[in-house]
């Protein structure tokens, strides 16, 4: 069989002409898809920015909306230390409260004195912790022995605890603990040595994180 030479040339432009228009159909439909993913990204991206651009703003909005409450929170907390003498610290668990809240030996009866401290508590609590668990943890001296002291102690938070319900708190919102005889501030003192009623006290700590925003008022770690 004879082929002439004009017939092999048409025939290899041909086959040429077809493998280009396959491969200009395959790059074609490469293009397209690769278009397709940029624009599902670039969709995506921008759902993305638009959801994070409305948290951002509602954020604002809420730290606008607290930022005068976290101003007068730290106020109120510096009143306790200044007219009180409050020694407040953040700690992990919370704000730690240790107030000049003390009893008189072998007693757990709150004295008359310090129920303007309390009354100021409470409010802060209802004012700016209203969602946050209070432990209120008592302690006592050394004397006597561990399983008393224990009972003692436990029967002073309670006490407090009773009188914060009358200033407007919640019982569900406050645990009452006794320590007993550890902890304590004046090693050994106790009855009418120097120091010991330090020993016989309750202190109290807010959880804070029932109160996200607030908590940002933690007193500059003091």
């Amino acid at each position: 069989m004879r082929f002439h030479s004009g017939s092999l040339i048409a025939c290899a432009a041909t086959i040429s002409l077809l493998s280009g228009c396959a491969t200009t159909g395959a790059l074609r439909r490469a293009t397209q898809q690769e278009n397709a993913a940029i624009a599902a990204q670039q969709t995506a991206l921008a759902a993305e920015q638009a959801e994070r651009a409305a948290g951002d703003s509602a954020l604002r909005q809420e730290v606008g909306a607290v930022r005068g409450d976290v101003a007068a929170l730290r106020t109120e907390l510096q009143s306790l230390r200044t007219d009180f003498g409050a020694k407040i610290a953040s700690m992990e668990d919370g704000l730690h409260f240790a107030m000049p809240v003390n009893f008189d030996f072998n007693n757990a009866t709150i004295r008359d004195a310090d129920t303007p401290v309390l009354a100021r508590f409470a409010h802060i609590v209802q004012q700016y912790y209203p969602q946050s668990k209070v432990t209120i943890e008592g302690f006592a001296d050394p004397a006597g022995s561990a399983r008393y002291n224990l009972n003692l102690s436990a029967k002073r938070a309670t006490t407090v605890r009773d009188y914060l319900v009358t200033q407007g708190l919640s019982a569900d919102q406050l645990n009452a603990v006794g320590y007993g005889k550890t902890r304590l501030v004046t090693p050994k003192a106790w009855g009418d040595q120097p120091g010991a009623e330090l020993n016989r006290r309750v202190v109290f700590v807010i959880e804070s994180k029932g109160q996200a925003a607030v908590a940002l008022a933690a007193p500059d770690g003091q």
